[in-house]
């Protein structure tokens, strides 16, 4: 008896117990939705999708995994808030103050971010496609430049251009953006265009002692060439030929 007793324990003890399922504290939303004040609340997980935050104090709320898209926190104070995993899909932040607030993981797509308070927030793991208004000094050139090439990808030509021109103004000795706005600007037919960005590239890569850079830009020049002048190349399908003349090293280099 003493032994299908302990055998009974063991198999008790070795069934993993399931962590429960956190639901969203309903009196820190209900206080939110009544008086838009609830600093240092507990919204984790909250369903707010399309809700009117105009002027809502969530200072330092837990807004963990909370689904706020398509809301309008237009002057939010969210200071030091953490909003890590939340969707921010389509909302309006104008205005609002972000100030070291925690947004890895959050999905800020199509957000609208003018004059947004963004001081000491790392945009390194946050979703930002289509999102209007990231303040030149809310990222790197080489963070400015990823979210050009993605917006690219997805022929949002304008905001790709707009990416590209914010991290050449953080630094307007950026190569790669130069390369890659002139590879922009040859997808959106400005062959002018993107010949002038792709001989500041290459002139840039040379200083730099950048030699697969000067390289990739020297490939794109010599493509852009047979573009410009297809007649003296004899034939007709230069504009056609361009990208396959960059070559596999000028791909690589800004994808």
């Amino acid at each position: 008896m003493m032994k299908k007793t302990l055998i009974i324990l063991t198999t008790i003890a070795l069934i993993p117990l399931s962590s429960p399922v956190r639901a969203e504290n309903l009196a820190h939303l209900r206080q939110l939705m009544s008086t838009k004040q609830c600093e240092s609340c507990d919204l984790s997980n909250s369903g707010l999708v399309m809700a009117d935050l105009v002027g809502a104090n969530l200072r330092g709320a837990n807004l963990v995994r909370a689904n706020l898209s398509r809301s309008d926190l237009t002057g939010a104070d969210l200071t030091g808030a953490n909003l890590m995993g939340a969707s921010l899909n389509g909302a309006n932040l104008a205005g609002a103050n972000l100030t070291s607030a925690n947004l890895a993981g959050a999905d800020l797509r199509d957000a609208y971010l003018m004059n947004t308070n963004l001081l000491g927030v790392d945009l390194n793991m946050v979703y930002l496609q289509g999102a209007i208004g990231v303040p030149n000094y809310a990222g790197t050139p080489e963070q400015f430049q990823r979210w050009a090439v993605e917006e690219a990808n997805r022929g949002h030509y304008q905001a790709a251009a707009t990416y590209y021109n914010q991290a050449l103004s953080v630094d307007p000795e950026y190569a790669p953006a130069y390369l890659g706005r002139g590879l922009l600007r040859y997808q959106m037919r400005d062959l002018n265009g993107a010949m002038q960005d792709a001989q500041i590239a290459s002139q840039l890569f040379e200083t730099q002692e950048n030699t697969q850079g000067y390289e990739a830009s020297q490939n794109f020049i010599k493509g852009l060439e047979l573009a410009l002048n297809p007649e003296s190349q004899g034939g007709s399908n230069g504009f056609g030929q361009v990208l396959s003349g960059i070559g596999s090293l000028l791909l690589r280099f800004l994808f």
